[in-house]
């Protein structure tokens, strides 16, 4: 895994048949935190690379910000190196879990909640993900102002270790309604986005951003 930003490490797939790169972070610490798991032929490649970059500690927590294949589709391979670790997530993913008959130690998050350590202070976003515009989340990492866009500020390419800048202002404005359909909860993502002030984006497709 590549550090990207402090604490931050980043396990990125290139897909070149759609030109896009899926990320995974490693946020470390005390109780380290892995934000989205990929696909499961994604997951069998982070594996040893997450191993190597835990040193023999185990995974405390796995962020899911919402039920879809790259989020979370590797996580029964996951829990089967690391059975002891929490997934973070909204309440809806949490019964897609249940759905699937997957056995998963779920901690149900809610927006403006937070997920608090001695080493890192997760906030937690509204995000109105795609797959019928259930109720996800992103994350704001307060500490040093790592903002987890999830499907959000996302460019094509390999982002693979890539880092560029921009400014907040142009990656909140850049949210498409295709992304987002609904005009009212794209509105209202934007406004509270902007109470927030982050230095970094750790994207989870093509390239992380440094901001201005």
């Amino acid at each position: 895994m590549k550090p990207v930003s402090k604490d931050l490490y980043q396990h990125s797939a290139y897909v070149p048949q759609i030109n896009l790169s899926f990320n995974q972070f490693l946020l470390d610490g005390d109780e380290p935190l892995l934000v989205h798991t990929g696909t499961n032929p994604q997951t069998e490649a982070l594996l040893p690379r997450l191993k190597e970059a835990l040193g023999g500690r185990p995974l405390k927590y796995i962020f899911v910000s919402h039920f879809e294949g790259d989020e979370c589709g590797g996580l029964p391979l996951l829990l089967e190196e690391y059975p002891d670790a929490v997934t973070v997530c909204p309440e809806v993913t949490a019964r897609q879990f249940a759905g699937f008959g997957q056995n998963v130690k779920t901690l149900v998050k809610k927006p403006r909640e937070k997920l608090t350590t001695k080493d890192y202070e997760l906030e937690f976003i509204s995000y109105p993900s795609e797959m019928h515009l259930w109720e996800g989340l992103l994350a704001m990492e307060n500490r040093r102002g790592i903002f987890f866009s999830c499907d959000l500020m996302i460019r094509r390419g390999d982002g693979d270790g890539v880092v560029i800048d921009s400014g907040w202002e142009a990656e909140i404005s850049g949210i498409r309604h295709e992304q987002i359909p609904d005009p009212a909860r794209l509105e209202a993502l934007q406004k509270t986005l902007r109470t927030f002030s982050p230095s970094f984006v750790a994207a989870g497709h093509g390239p992380c951003i440094r901001l201005a």
